[in-house]
């Protein structure tokens, strides 16, 4: 190829490699938008009555509307995120929905509100402690909807999932009760200290999807940027995440699921993360695209880049599992003998 031709045809691959990080970038933009408004909206739970959602002293068992009108955000961005990425684009439209945010007939699904008020409870049985029953559950919901529970406590855990990267697990089949367990090992189920609290892990799978688009390694500046989108600041306390700034460069970099080291020759010293070693062995980048994209409903491929990138990642981590494995194939008779005769052996005294 001439030279001419060929230095047009390596700048125009360069041009479309551009657009493409560009786009994957916004497109994860989009998706960190989508779990702002999901996390940060669960500050109403955080905020109310220290009593089980739907079960405080002053509420009607016979109206179960007056329970629903308590439904966290985490309800409404389940009927809302879908259309916030489109109307992101048009002020006026985004406007005239956000009025309509926390009126109770604002989603046309009639079960999102009983997923709102049932993912209020897991939170509040995790952070205290306790142990969660089928029954309990289900008067949350109100046995009203015992038919369609099954529905209620399926979306309830797959959102839960989705914001916090936490799995509801049954723990005793014969009563029917229920835990949330971390998806990643972090101490204390995903509390990373001793003592009650909400789980940490989500915000872990959001920094290191930050890494991961950042091509593996983010500067201290990006990460900040990013996390106030969900409104978590440095130096100011967080509902869920306590201190961030310590959480981030102390605690997750102790546990090992976070490199955060200074910048050759930065002056003044700047900082960037990278992966830990914890992390590349108890998550991958598929996994945490997969987080990304289920936030933003839809699907891996949406980040065309970073998912040829977690492709390769997933084959290679293959290749590297089975390279490790024994192999059990070797006939017998392929096996060594010893080099030396039986009758030479000393017998050990015991």
């Amino acid at each position: 190829m001439p030279r001419g031709l060929k230095n047009k045809f390596l700048a125009r691959e360069k041009r479309q490699q551009a657009r493409s990080d560009a786009q994957d970038f916004e497109a994860f933009e989009e998706a960190a938008a989508a779990a702002a408004a999901a996390a940060t909206e669960e500050e109403e739970f955080s905020s109310s009555p220290k009593n089980p959602p739907g079960t405080e002293p002053d509420s009607n068992p016979q109206d179960p509307e007056r329970a629903q009108s308590a439904t966290t955000a985490s309800a409404i961005v389940s009927c809302t995120t879908s259309d916030e990425v489109s109307d992101s684009q048009n002020e006026e439209e985004e406007s005239s929905s956000e009025a309509t945010l926390y009126t109770d007939d604002s989603c046309e699904d009639p079960l999102t509100g009983k997923v709102g008020l049932l993912e209020q409870f897991l939170l509040y049985k995790y952070e205290m402690k306790q142990r969660i029953t089928k029954e309990d559950m289900l008067k949350v919901v109100n046995q009203k909807y015992k038919n369609e529970f099954a529905e209620i406590f399926k979306r309830a855990c797959e959102h839960l999932a989705d914001v916090f990267a936490v799995d509801v697990r049954e723990v005793d089949s014969t009563t029917h009760s229920y835990n949330l367990v971390s998806k990643l090992k972090l101490p204390n189920n995903g509390r990373i200290r001793a003592g009650r609290g909400l789980p940490k892990a989500g915000l872990l799978m959001n920094v290191l999807g930050m890494i991961f688009m950042k091509g593996n390694c983010a500067s201290e500046e990006d990460i900040w940027k990013f996390l106030k989108m969900m409104h978590v600041y440095p130096g100011k306390k967080h509902f869920i995440y306590g201190e961030p700034k310590k959480l981030i460069t102390k605690d997750l970099v102790r546990l090992k699921y976070l490199v955060y080291r200074q910048v050759v020759n930065s002056d003044p010293p700047r900082h960037e993360f990278l992966w830990g070693p914890r992390a590349h062995a108890e998550t991958s980048k598929m996994q945490v695209l997969e987080f990304l994209a289920k936030i933003n409903e839809t699907a891996p491929s949406f980040f065309p880049t970073l998912y040829e990138e977690a492709l390769k990642d997933e084959k290679e981590r293959s290749q590297t599992m089975d390279a490790a494995k024994p192999d059990t194939t070797a006939k017998a008779s392929e096996v060594p003998k010893a080099s030396c005769p039986a009758a030479s052996l000393t017998p050990v005294e015991v």
